[in-house]
């Protein structure tokens, strides 16, 4: 029975509400049966101090009900489950070590069921920059790159255990350094000699907390150890040439989604541009061919201009990297459109001509309104 800390799920009790999952004392003894109420703040603080536990099942049973709503249900509340997955990700990856292998499964649990509701929802989400361009750098890289990963096991035929461990060891695959990847994106000046050590000791001590946490999953393991290992001996730590698929995509996954994240020192690149650079490293890689194929040249979440002057969003990837269908939002003279439609862009007259900024769409997009037309644009 894999369980994890109450408190790395607080966010998902309301007090006064009936819990979607039962709680266990740390015996795994039941304390409160699932439907059963936490009345106020003190008795939450107190289930905390005792340890208290929430079975991984459980809670992963608690978000099947996105997959039971209406689609219009389900897609409003989609970027509200991707920011408390994001959570919970900051949380397991900072747990303490007897509760992080738990907090790790859970967060996986969650955002592995919002990937499999709506896909190309999750893409967006990689390629989409905070508004408010904040954001803590190694949480967001973590899920960025865990969710990178699994796309592409799942265009390479991996089975579900090969694509839950694809995600589950990029998203733990820099745990050494989560903070420390914060600080550096917004760091300008060189590296000191102890981030340099840092950086070049992270792969093996992320390993190694893994380990200490509970993980015995061996291929997880090594892909952790070996991220930054290549096949030509020229990687680090150990300059090790005996190197997985799992630990090379990793690799990948890690520079692609870095890539399209801003830094202090440079902007974020478009999918293009991280994929033509990843193309020229990897060039007769199938590992890296089926990361820039799984988000295409324009991901989901992408705002596009068509030749025919409409604006819109790219709702999903076409039949070719090139030609993705659009949800516009625009008529021909920019002018906001009441309902949008959705523009095949292998048609001549519509194909995008412009990857633009959000900031060019004449009306404010919402998170909530970028799923909706990601998931379900009108035909036109």
């Amino acid at each position: 029975m894999r369980v994890c800390s109450l408190s790395s799920v607080k966010n998902r009790i309301v007090l006064g509400a009936p819990l979607p999952f039962s709680v266990r004392d740390n015996q795994r003894m039941l304390l409160l049966a699932r439907g059963q109420i936490i009345h106020d703040d003190d008795q939450l603080q107190e289930l905390f101090s005792r340890g208290a536990l929430v079975e991984a099942d459980e809670l992963a049973e608690a978000v099947q009900p996105i997959r039971r709503e209406s689609p219009a249900q389900r897609l409003a509340r989609l970027p509200a489950e991707w920011d408390r997955g994001t959570d919970d990700v900051r949380q397991a990856l900072t747990a303490p070590l007897p509760q992080m292998a738990g907090a790790i499964h859970g967060a996986t649990d969650l955002l592995l069921s919002l990937i499999d509701a709506a896909p190309d929802v999750a893409l967006s989400q990689v390629v989409r920059q905070p508004v408010n361009g904040v954001s803590h750098y190694g949480v967001s890289h973590s899920l960025h790159a865990a969710t990178a990963c699994q796309a592409a096991a799942r265009h390479l035929g991996w089975s579900a255990a090969e694509q839950r461990r694809a995600f589950q060891a990029a998203l733990t695959m820099n745990l050494a350094m989560v903070d420390l990847q914060a600080r550096l994106a917004t760091q300008v000046s060189p590296l000191t000699a102890k981030q340099r050590e840092a950086i070049h000791e992270h792969p093996t001590r992320s390993a190694e907390l893994l380990t200490q946490a509970g993980i015995t999953d061996a291929d997880w393991l090594e892909a952790v150890a070996n991220h930054h290992e290549v096949a030509d001996g020229s990687g680090y730590p150990t300059g090790a040439m005996n190197v997985s698929e799992l630990a090379e995509l990793l690799r990948f996954a890690d520079i692609y989604t870095a890539l399209l994240s801003s830094r202090a020192n440079r902007p974020a690149m478009s999918a293009q541009q991280a994929g033509r650079e990843l193309f020229q490293m990897a060039a007769d890689s199938k590992l890296a061919a089926a990361l820039i194929k799984s988000f295409g040249i324009f991901p989901p979440g992408s705002i596009v201009k068509l030749a025919s002057g409409e604006l819109g969003v790219v709702a999903r990837n076409g039949e070719k990297a090139y030609h993705p269908l659009v949800a516009t939002l625009t008529n021909a003279q920019g002018e906001p459109r009441m309902t949008p439609l959705l523009r095949d862009t292998a048609h001549e007259e519509h194909a995008v001509v412009a990857l633009l900024s959000a900031q060019s769409m004449p009306m404010r997009l919402s998170d909530e309104r970028i799923a909706s037309l990601i998931a379900g644009p009108t035909n036109g």
